[in-house]
């Protein structure tokens, strides 16, 4: 795994749009894997930048997003097909038609996951893949437990993750319990992997991903086994790092 260093979350943010921007002029048409959350919002605001001052253009680019809370539709403020329009979808010129967040509101989620596997396997794969890591060391919505899960699913969401979502409702009682995930399949299947951190708070789970086993009780430990894994992360959430 190569390691960028950053002195905080902003030279973070910046360094990985720069690694973004890069894959887009290389591949114009390319298949990003996209992330929500607070940690890619600078990301994708410097992408935004790249697109309005120097032109970065996004027309040819398709997207998928890693996953959706279950029983939330697009259009409430807290799903993340909303976050992707506020924070990234509206303010470039992708087509609407080319980015895919999974659907919140599937009435089979177990065959839905399927049918996203498949549309992402029918796009070619995932030319690169934009990740963040709880403070558990999940990665999507794939929690800690006692096996990896290569499939895209309804998953349950443990008591951390909830507690560290909370943030954004008005109350943990709100955060949704289960989410639709893209599995461990998809996301080691992309060609490049780009994982961020930033904050004391992720420092034990970047050091067990790094340091640690694999072991599925930190499901960032499988980014060991891919050959192609950058990770970007500031001073803070390195500082357990030996």
């Amino acid at each position: 795994m190569i390691i960028i260093q950053a002195k905080d979350y902003d030279e973070m943010s910046r360094k990985a749009a720069l690694f973004i921007a890069s894959q887009v002029l290389l591949k114009p048409n390319c298949l990003l894997g996209l992330a929500t959350g607070s940690t890619p919002v600078g990301t994708y605001q410097e992408l935004i930048r790249f697109h309005e001052e120097d032109g970065l253009s996004f027309q040819q680019v398709r997207t998928v997003n890693l996953d959706e809370y279950y029983g939330l539709p697009a259009s409430h403020e807290q799903s993340y097909r909303f976050f992707m329009q506020e924070n990234l979808f509206d303010h470039i010129d992708i087509l609407p038609e080319n980015t895919h967040v999974p659907d919140g509101l599937s009435r089979d989620p177990q065959a839905y996951g399927k049918e996203y596997d498949e549309m992402i396997a029918s796009m070619g794969g995932i030319d690169l893949q934009l990740l963040g890591i709880g403070s558990n060391g999940h990665i999507a919505f794939n929690e800690p437990g006692r096996y990896f899960t290569a499939q895209t699913r309804l998953v349950d969401l443990n008591k951390n993750t909830i507690e560290d979502n909370a943030r954004f409702f008005e109350s943990a009682d709100e955060v949704p319990r289960q989410a639709i995930s893209m599995g461990m399949r998809s996301i080691l299947g992309a060609r490049r992997i780009l994982i961020l951190a930033s904050g004391a708070n992720k420092a034990e789970a970047v050091r067990d991903m790094l340091e640690g086993p694999v072991d599925p009780m930190i499901p960032a430990s499988i980014l060991q086994l891919h050959p192609n894994v950058t990770l970007v992360a500031d001073n803070a959430s390195l500082s357990l790092i030996s």
